[in-house]
């Protein structure tokens, strides 16, 4: 597999690579075309020049061989560092910027395909050696020299040709592409340590948030990612989301752990109890008058294992991913009502009194209305078994800002208010209400609390001067 690091530095050095290649390719030939045009552009203005000051001179008719002539064909020469030729219509070389040619040696010529060129056009431009008159090819541009006659009729009287050796162009072409390749491979040792440096500092953060996953993964649940707490790009987000998922899943593992424990514990307790009154009755150790007492005592906790077990099946229900609440209207009061009337036997059996402030219409809200009458029985039969006997036990449910706030109140001992903040926690029970509660689970009002949840809603208690309120919150339809 390869690294994120070797990718991506693969990735930036190939695009460095690509970009210079093509800057290179464009520079090259730019700059070589540059030269060269630059030097036509040159030899061709001076075999202008020459021509129209030879045209001149034959107008006036001084001869090609008079010494000023020449002085100012070599001047020529040596300021445009080219070799001048004067030739007649026929291409035989009369003047060279060396001087006149003797008259006792053969004349050189040039090609003839060369002048045939000068003649229909009038200029020529190539790079040749022009049939051997120079040792190597060279740039040589030429011209036709024009002579008026005394009509003003203008005719050809011979051409000027001049090269330039083209080591001088090639050196100074040359000269750049070194500069220019010298520079390059700088710059590009420059790019290609940025970037391993930067690769490799992007890429070693997650190497050590892997690492600390890994760790995580194997059970060490106090590993966390350090040392980009400060840092504000995406791999300090990265960090502290990590840290984030680490310390809930943390607390997740330690509410689990606690969650098997309580199971544990009460499921143990009236299975020891069941186990020992039935052993007790079978090796005749408990009286046969008394074993009808202790029969009921066990029927009483295989109930209370009943009731533990389907409230553990509803919460596995009410927490399990495929739960979704249906949403429809219905009136909060009817079921409030609907339950406190199912529980009618209770609060007479502890001879209470209920103080109802309900609207005098309907309260519409939205939510599941099965789910939410399971909250309505669990706090009023939370709010009965906890009622001091012949108290009186309140329920109201008012509207404010879009919501309804239904609440159950009932006297009987305050909660401390360390404990406030653990009665929604699983198996949790204050420890006043222990012996109370013989028949509780500690699940009641977990499952409110996940029920609500569900519906996006929230519920808050308060305890003082031996009154409890439970408020919890709907959705006004």
């Amino acid at each position: 597999m390869k690294s994120l690091y070797g990718r991506e530095f693969t990735i930036m050095a190939g695009v460095i690579l690509l970009s210079f290649a093509l800057l290179a390719g464009a520079f090259v030939t730019l700059t070589y075309q540059y030269t060269m045009q630059e030097k036509r552009d040159a030899m061709q203005r001076t075999a202008d020049i020459i021509a129209d000051f030879t045209g001149a001179m034959q107008n006036e008719s001084v001869s090609l061989l008079d010494s000023g002539y020449q002085a100012y064909v070599v001047a020529i020469s040596n300021v445009s560092d080219a070799y001048v030729l004067i030739c007649d219509d026929e291409g035989q070389v009369v003047l060279t910027s060396k001087g006149a040619l003797q008259s006792n040696v053969k004349q050189p010529s040039i090609p003839r395909s060369v002048a045939q060129e000068v003649q229909r056009s009038g200029s020529y431009s190539g790079i040749t050696s022009l049939d051997g008159l120079f040792p190597e090819k060279r740039y040589t541009a030429g011209q036709s020299i024009t002579v008026r006659n005394l009509l003003g009729m203008e005719s050809s009287q011979g051409m000027v040709f001049v090269a330039a050796n083209m080591s001088s162009v090639t050196s100074l072409w040359q000269d750049l592409s070194t500069i220019f390749f010298m520079t390059a491979a700088a710059v590009l040792c420059v790019a290609f340590l940025t970037s391993s440096v930067t690769s490799r500092h992007q890429t070693k953060p997650l190497k050590e948030i892997a690492n600390t996953a890994r760790r995580f993964g194997h059970g060490e649940f106090d590993a966390r990612v350090t040392g980009y707490e400060h840092r504000k790009d995406e791999v300090g987000e990265l960090a502290e989301a990590f840290n984030a998922m680490a310390d809930s899943i943390a607390q997740s593992e330690q509410k689990r752990s606690e969650f098997i424990a309580n199971v544990s514990h009460e499921l143990k307790t009236p299975m020891t109890t069941i186990a020992g009154f039935a052993d007790g009755i079978l090796d005749g150790t408990i009286p046969p008058e008394r074993e009808r007492d202790y029969l009921k005592t066990i029927s009483s906790e295989t109930r209370r294992l009943s009731r533990l077990v389907r409230r553990m099946l509803d919460l596995s229900r009410l927490q399990s991913s495929e739960n979704v609440t249906a949403q429809e209207p219905f009136d909060a009061a009817e079921v409030m009502l609907r339950v406190l009337v199912s529980l009618e036997t209770k609060i007479n059996a502890r001879h209470l009194d209920v103080d109802a402030q309900l609207p005098d219409g309907a309260v519409m809200v939205w939510g599941d209305p099965d789910a939410i009458t399971q909250v309505c029985y669990n706090l009023l039969d939370n709010a009965i078994k906890f009622s001091d006997e012949g108290t009186t036990m309140g329920i109201s449910i008012t509207s404010k800002g879009g919501k309804a706030y239904v609440s159950v109140r009932n006297h009987g001992k305050t909660i401390p208010a360390e404990e406030l903040p653990l009665l929604f926690d699983r198996f949790h029970k204050a420890d006043y209400s222990r012996s109370a509660d013989r028949d509780g689970v500690g699940l009641g009002l977990y499952i409110v609390k996940t029920i609500l949840g569900n519906h996006k809603e929230n519920i808050t208690v308060t305890s003082s001067d031996g009154v409890t309120e439970f408020t919890f919150t709907l959705t006004l339809a």
